[in-house]
């Protein structure tokens, strides 16, 4: 028989051409369908290693692949938090999220939880589908900090994730400080990708909220 064989689909060709399809996975997964935004400069000293908690609980420290980053937004402390919280908005100023819904009502609190969805684009070697993720909040603090647990499921891949953000007031605004882990067969299977792929969402986020806080404060 001739013709062309076609060309054999492992499960880590099939996390690269998932991973990165995906414009941007932001909360569970990162990454790199565009250039990634430039990275906010580093911080020296004991908080640039010290890791993000809120009320005490942090990311997983045994997850294979763990990123933190931070930028410092000219908007009201208020402006950001309400914008990072009314999770139900973030299509509004987040491009790559598709649809989220709560599962429940009223203000975020230990508990609430919400499922939001991300388009993965066809590839050579996988399909059109979605990323579903469920993130369920386990510690709250007002205007200071939120941590929130949960998986990132798709066609062939699945993370799980502890992501922790703090926001703190300073000179020239307010920094945002974020923090996630990644765990599961596939990212294990790729740590290289999966680490660069975090970097690159949890940095697209940010620049995501600076850009909404900034616009809304300086309009």
């Amino acid at each position: 028989m001739s013709g062309t064989r076609a060309p054999r689909t492992t499960p880590n060709s099939r996390l690269r051409a998932a991973l990165f399809a995906v414009p941007a996975v932001l909360g569970l997964l990162g990454a790199a369908a565009a250039p990634a935004a430039p990275s906010p400069a580093p911080s020296t000293g004991l908080r640039a290693i010290a890791p993000l908690t809120c009320r005490g609980q942090g990311v997983d420290p045994d997850a294979p692949v763990r990123h933190r980053t931070e930028i410092v937004i000219d908007a009201p402390l208020r402006t950001i938090w309400k914008l990072q919280t009314d999770v139900e908005n973030w299509p509004s100023w987040q491009p790559s999220v598709e649809s989220v819904d709560r599962l429940g009502h009223g203000p975020l609190r230990p508990g609430a939880a919400f499922r939001w969805t991300l388009p993965i684009p066809p590839h050579p070697s996988t399909p059109a589908t979605s990323l579903d993720i469920t993130s369920t909040v386990r510690q709250i603090k007002n205007q200071a900090c939120v941590r929130w647990t949960g998986p990132a499921i798709g066609e062939g891949l699945r993370i799980d994730g502890v992501h922790v953000w703090t926001f703190t007031e300073v000179e020239g605004g307010v920094r945002v400080a974020t923090e996630e882990s990644h765990a599961g067969p596939q990212v294990e299977a790729d740590v290289p990708t999966a680490s660069l792929l975090l970097r690159q969402g949890l940095e697209t986020w940010l620049q995501d909220l600076k850009s909404a806080a900034e616009a809304r404060t300086h309009r």
